[in-house]
């Protein structure tokens, strides 16, 4: 039996809530970095939000940009150090609220670089506001009854806006099941490798549980990923090697 071994980029235990998926999904991104080589060059671009507690925990080199601009940020160390693997991790809330344009502008000019958006459907950080994200009846604390799309409007889907574009990678994973949580690493591997074989800008959506600002145990929430979130948002690669999937 192969002993599984903490990676070593994980320098502190992690800061989140218990229960949340923020946590699987940095030892992830720390298996494939360690597994490519690339631990000790790479950056990483936060902005705001739950993502930031991964500053202190998670030892490689980052950069803190403003809110939502963490794609801005990313591009611009891409661009002065190519050698290097860059990276952005960001929640629904940041990456595609006031920082959509930041996300969508990097993918439309195809730059290379991975972005990771961490999709719990709230705003987490600052008490589970709607999200653009939040799924149509979800009740967060400014939409108590639920939200209603016929005023704001339908859940954004950042991988049917992404998969039109000309892009190297897309994909939507989930740490709901160890099953997903397999695929998510291949799928997270794929694109560090797309960006490092220079073939542009690559995503990888993670639907991840919150269960502090769902009010849920950890069961229940991984219960509505599988029952209510997955079915709005399918899991599966999008693009591969900048040709549309059949996903």
């Amino acid at each position: 039996m192969v002993e599984k071994r903490i990676p070593q980029l994980l320098v502190e235990d992690n800061k989140f809530c218990p229960g949340c998926g923020h946590g699987n999904i940095n030892r992830v991104v720390a298996e494939v970095l360690e597994e490519m080589g690339l631990a000790d060059t790479t950056v990483g671009s936060l902005a705001v939000g739950c993502a930031c507690l991964m500053m202190d925990t998670f030892g490689v080199d980052w950069i803190q940009a403003p809110h939502g601009r963490a794609a801005a940020v990313g591009v611009g160390v891409k661009r002065v150090r190519p050698e290097c693997c860059v990276f952005t991790y960001q929640g629904d809330g940041d990456s595609l609220a006031i920082g959509l344009s930041e996300t969508l502008y990097a993918a439309i000019r195809n730059e290379n670089i991975t972005a990771i958006i961490v999709n719990n459907g709230i705003f987490g950080m600052t008490g589970g506001q709607m999200a653009p994200t939040t799924l149509s009846g979800q009740r967060t604390t400014t939409s108590p009854k639920g939200r209603d799309v016929s005023i704001t409007g339908q859940p954004l889907n950042i991988v049917n806006q992404c998969r039109q574009l000309p892009i190297g990678y897309l994909a939507r994973g989930s740490v709901a099941s160890a099953k997903d949580i397999n695929k998510l690493k291949k799928y997270i591997r794929a694109a560090f490798e797309t960006q490092m074989s220079g073939g542009g800008y690559s995503l990888v959506e993670v639907l991840s549980p919150c269960p502090t600002n769902w009010k849920m145990s950890l069961e229940k929430s991984l219960e509505h990923i599988e029952n209510d979130v997955k079915p709005i948002y399918p899991l599966g690669e999008f693009i591969k090697k900048g040709e549309k999937t059949d996903a």
